[in-house]
This record gives structure tokens, C-alpha cells and sequence, in this order.
């Protein structure tokens, strides 16, 4: 009898949901081999959890689907996904223990938001440089003091 394990996962807004069934190891990404899906590095972040836990995800088939966030974000929900559906499988206190052990983000969520930008700035934090300079104009009367050598002058300015 073929058994399914759906499991969900999330990286910022990326979020992957996943069906696990009896298998062959296979993984497929939005209906797409992970081999055509991903190449090269992120190809090896989501095959992180197959190669830790070999013997368990040679057992089981993923099927994948991933929507919204970045590439990066959609790479690390689903790795998280492919662990947390190999934990519900199995449901091992020795799976959970040796995936802990080695990355924990793999079994945890992380919850973590861009800081939204704030107003007078270009970003959450960064803010237009004060300036002290004009302190000394007075705008009510238009009247300018400059410092020149020993002494303040005044400037009327029409």
C-alpha cells in the first residue's frame, strides 16, 4: 500500500509543500526533475538532506511545490521540506537527533522578515545625513551670521 506524508515548510515568504510517497528517491520541483529544476549549487543545498539521511530518502518519492520568495529562500523551504517529510516517515527519535545535530533549520522554520523601510530613508535603517551648517541661518528674519577670521558677521539676504 502506498502511504503519503505531506509536510510544509517556509523561508521568509517562500513556502514549500511537499508529498512523500513509497519510492525510489525521486524529487520533483513544481512538476520538474530537480536535476532540470536546479543546477550546480542549489542543486547540492536541496540534496543535502538526502545525501545525511541516504538510506530513508532512497525509500521515498518527493513531489514538491514552492511559490513566492526568492530562488534562495525557495532553496532552504525546500530542503526543509524534503527533511521534515523523511522525519514524518520514519518518525525517529534518531532521524530527528542526527538532522538536529546537523542543521537545525532543516526541522525549524525560520520566521525571520526584511525590516520594512521607514520614512526620510532609502532603507529600513539608513536615514539622509544630518547637518548642523545651517543652524546659524535664521529664516524668520533672513538674516545669515558667517564666522570670518576673529569675529561673526551678519549678511541680510534679499
Amino acid at each position: 500500500m502506498v502511504k503519503n506524508y505531506l509536510v510544509k515548510a517556509s523561508r521568509k515568504t517562500a513556502i514549500a509543500r511537499c508529498m512523500a510517497r513509497t519510492g525510489t528517491g525521486k524529487v520533483h520541483i513544481n512538476g520538474t526533475p530537480l536535476e532540470a529544476y536546479y543546477g550546480g549549487y542549489k542543486q547540492g543545498l536541496v540534496r543535502e538532506p538526502m545525501i545525511l539521511l541516504d538510506e530513508e530518502t532512497a525509500k521515498l518519492d518527493f513531489f514538491i511545490n514552492v511559490k513566492g520568495g526568492g530562488v534562495m529562500s525557495q532553496v532552504q523551504a525546500t530542503r526543509s521540506c524534503i527533511a521534515k517529510a523523511v522525519l514524518s516517515a520514519n518518525n525517529k527519535e534518531k532521524v530527528k537527533e542526527k538532522i538536529m545535530k546537523y542543521d537545525r533549520h532543516l526541522l525549524v522554520d525560520d520566521v525571520r522578515q526584511k525590516e520594512q523601510k521607514h520614512q526620510l530613508g532609502k532603507g529600513a535603517r539608513k536615514k539622509k545625513q544630518h547637518s548642523k551648517r545651517w543652524n546659524n541661518y535664521d529664516m524668520s528674519s533672513k538674516m545669515f551670521f558667517l564666522w570670518s577670521g576673529c569675529s561673526w558677521q551678519i549678511w541680510w539676504v534679499c
